[in-house]
């Protein structure tokens, strides 16, 4: 039964990562035939928002190799975005070619970070973004970023708000619509959370992105809807992690999301029984259950 919190907006916007970032820390290959079905079955439950892949050189992430194999076959439905991540202008002219009209980039709030998943430095990845997004502007396509290591750095310890605030602004000073704030590795707690949001200012062009580590992703997430965020990144199933940080565990489970969203009265669109059924039906192909809280309980018997 919904019972209602004040300060709480009515409805959200759940950004589906699962065919992207949840997908691509995966080992053994998935058939593209099976990424684009599992797209399908995203549309069905009633996604608007559904990252579908990643335009990065195929030796990065083996997984996403197929990106304009999928791209080309895929049924794009009426009312769906299907935005894709590019690293650089290599990544932007293969994504154009495709007829992409949304893309995001994956900026780093630490140096080390950067360094280890950009091959730049804190200040001179934006070298690497400015040419991106004013092309990809000029060629109308949207473009969201990404911020990785926003809370905690496996290298450097705790991020500090004050660098994280200085990099988003970068980043939306470029032209982005919005920007995600990442926990990379799964380190922050609500507090932090709302610090973060009031830093920025104002809550209206950012979105979060958990991963839940240490149990913490449905805490964060209510602390900034309480700040004003209405976007939330999620991953169907709960899949996922990061190929260049290996404390990274899986994203926050959208089926999880959705139940505790539920039970606050707010609306996001979804089905959460066809969300589950295809949780289900992925983590019979990938060989191993679902870690979302909901999927292991609804699926019973």
């Amino acid at each position: 039964m919904p019972y209602r919190m004040q300060g709480l907006p009515r409805q959200v916007t759940i950004y589906e990562v699962g065919p992207r970032d949840g997908l691509q820390n995966e080992s053994a290959v998935v058939p593209v035939e099976v990424k684009a079905e599992f797209i399908g079955r995203l549309a069905d439950a009633g996604h608007k928002v559904i990252e579908a892949t990643s335009f990065v050189h195929p030796r990065w992430v083996p997984q996403l190799a197929d990106a304009e194999e999928l791209f080309t076959g895929l049924r794009r439905r009426p009312g769906v975005r299907y935005p894709v991540l590019v690293p650089n202008e290599r990544g932007l002219d293969r994504a154009l070619a495709q007829g992409v009209d949304e893309i995001a980039i994956f900026a780093s709030a630490t140096e080390t970070f950067a360094a280890k998943n950009l091959n730049r430095g804190l200040e001179s990845q934006f070298d690497m973004f400015e040419p991106v997004v004013a092309r990809a502007l000029e060629n109308g396509v949207r473009v969201r970023a990404y911020v990785s290591m926003c809370f905690g750095d496996p290298w450097e310890g705790p991020t500090p708000v004050a660098q994280v605030v200085a990099v988003g602004e970068r980043l939306l000073e470029l032209g982005c619509y919005q920007l995600s704030l990442g926990d990379t590795i799964g380190v922050g707690t609500p507090g932090h959370v709302t610090a973060l949001i009031e830093a920025f200012g104002s809550p209206e062009r950012l979105a979060v992105h958990f991963h839940d580590t240490y149990g913490q992703a449905l805490g964060n997430t209510l602390a900034a809807l309480q700040a004003g965020v209405t976007t939330i990144d999620a991953s169907t199933g709960g899949i996922g992690g990061c190929p260049y940080a290996e404390s990274a565990t899986g994203n926050l489970a959208t089926e999880d999301l959705v139940w505790m969203l539920r039970g606050l009265g707010i609306e996001t669109g979804l089905d959460l029984g066809k969300l589950v059924s295809t949780s289900v039906w992925l983590a019979e192909l990938l060989g191993r259950p679902s870690p979302s809280r909901v999927v292991q309980a609804l699926s019973k018997g």
